[in-house]
């Protein structure tokens, strides 16, 4: 893959600017036991963070943004059969996130030319 790829689609929301005093990085799994309830807590982390594996997000998000997906999720969840973490991390941390091999996830891509 070339250079300009990786300076037209950042892989990471960090890339350009990392997170400030008002968002934060924060990195979110799942294990989700049910079909179901794992493609709705996908599709909502989807909206709200960019797939890094196939159940780890990484979301830029302010506190409200993420309370609000958090609760989305929690919404979903079966609590006795799922599990839901996320790690919050700080800007120098952030800015120090080392990364190593491949860049393609499992994440749809979707291309306008003009």
């Amino acid at each position: 893959m070339s250079l300009w790829w990786f300076e037209a689609f950042a892989q990471v929301p960090y890339e350009k600017s990392p997170p400030g005093a008002k968002k934060m990085l924060s990195l979110v799994a799942y294990d989700i036991a049910e079909a179901k309830r794992l493609a709705r807590v996908a599709k909502i982390c989807e909206n709200y963070g960019v797939r890094v594996q196939y159940s780890v997000f990484e979301c830029f998000l302010d506190e409200d943004e993420f309370t609000d997906f958090w609760l989305k999720l929690l919404d979903v969840i079966d609590e006795k059969e799922d599990r839901l973490v996320a790690y919050k991390i700080d800007a120098r941390s952030a800015k120090e996130t080392l990364t190593a091999g491949s860049m393609v996830c499992c994440e749809k891509v979707v291309c306008y030319l003009v």
